[in-house]
């Protein structure tokens, strides 16, 4: 809120003067142009800290502070571009859940980013993936969202801060109040969007979009993700992710993902967003009575497979991205892998519908 206060020996000026004073006052103080220079305010949370270093893993590397690096890394490149920034932690202090969503809400964001590292007991598994605060939530997703909200444990007094709500319960997370949901299409467009650029500028392995119980993201009343930015617990991720090299990658990806949003909400120069592109394009390959393992050996090679069971009947498809023109050279492509009958479709406020 921008606030004009003004010190002026006003009652001493002759009638004309104060016509005069009042005229450049009009001319000067325009509501309609400093509301047009109100920017796009992000805040980003680089999660855990202080007491809380993250996810364990055997090369001793910690999550809280290649979060913190990333962080602070896109900050200063959204800051450069015009937009406000607000940390939840610029240093290495612990923070509550309910501090991190309090931050976001009480300064009216219109974007909460929280940037986080991933872990697994098989050293094997390596990629990133995008989360989004939703019902759909399956026993893996589950899974890491249950160890994110483990750092209620270390918070004093969090049986009342968090009456009613059970970390280690799938019930707490899916059953609750989406306070969330009225965001839910634009956190998807963004969460696409950060993978996408993951997948294209960086070759990293896209684990996708999906939906879980974190938290931090139900108790924020604005478009949210939680980005899982690569397993530590991989060697090779694990020092990628550590490197400078490496944070400053992933911070240009996410840059480049939140001006791509922008662009999508039609973000216009008085700062309202006016229309929202929240449609999810993907390649629709086959459809079958039978539930088909998602592996790139049951579709003649493609990877980015998702499932959906309508009725008694599976559909499968390929790829997934905001970007029509990306997925039209999808379709083509599966085409020639043998998929002659694939078309495009697209998913709106969960609703599936042709485009072809």
């Amino acid at each position: 809120m921008i606030k004009v206060c003004l010190k002026y020996p006003f009652f001493n000026l002759s009638l004309t003067a104060k016509g005069v004073f009042i005229a450049l006052l009009l001319i000067l103080y325009n509501p309609q142009e400093l509301q047009s220079q109100k920017p796009f305010k992000i805040v980003i949370d680089a999660g855990h800290g202080g007491k809380d270093p993250g996810r364990p893993n055997k090369s001793g590397i910690k999550e809280k502070d290649i979060v913190l690096n990333i962080a602070l890394d896109l900050g200063k490149k959204l800051k450069k571009s015009g937009n406000e920034v607000i940390y939840t932690r610029d240093k290495d202090i612990f923070l509550t859940l309910r501090q991190r969503a309090k931050i976001a809400n009480d300064v009216d964001a219109d974007l909460f980013i929280s940037i986080h590292c991933n872990a697994f007991h098989d050293h094997r598994v390596y990629g990133s993936e995008t989360f989004v605060y939703g019902l759909h939530v399956n026993k893996a997703n589950f899974n890491v969202a249950l160890k994110e909200n483990e750092v209620i444990f270390l918070e004093e007094d969090f049986e009342k801060n968090y009456k009613g709500f059970d970390p280690n319960s799938p019930e707490s997370l899916i059953g609750i109040t989406l306070m969330q949901e009225e965001y839910l299409d634009q956190s998807i467009l963004l969460a696409s969007l950060v993978q996408d650029n993951f997948t294209k500028d960086l070759k990293r392995k896209n684990r996708g979009v999906k939906q879980s119980g974190f938290w931090v993201l139900h108790n924020t009343y604005m478009p949210s993700i939680l980005i899982e930015a690569g397993f530590m617990t991989n060697a090779r991720e694990g020092a990628y992710l550590n490197s400078k090299k490496g944070q400053i990658d992933i911070s240009n990806s996410i840059f480049k993902a939140i001006e791509s949003y922008k662009k999508a909400i039609n973000y216009s120069a008085d700062n309202q967003p006016k229309t929202i592109n929240n449609i999810i394009y993907k390649v629709q390959i086959s459809a079958s009575k039978r539930r088909l393992e998602l592996k790139s050996y049951n579709f003649k090679g493609l990877k980015n497979l998702s499932r959906i069971k309508q009725g008694s009947t599976y559909k499968y498809f390929y790829s997934s991205s905001s970007d029509l023109e990306e997925i039209k050279e999808k379709k083509k492509y599966a085409r020639s892998k043998g998929f002659s009958n694939a078309y495009i479709v697209g998913f709106e406020n969960g609703k599936l519908f042709d485009v072809d």
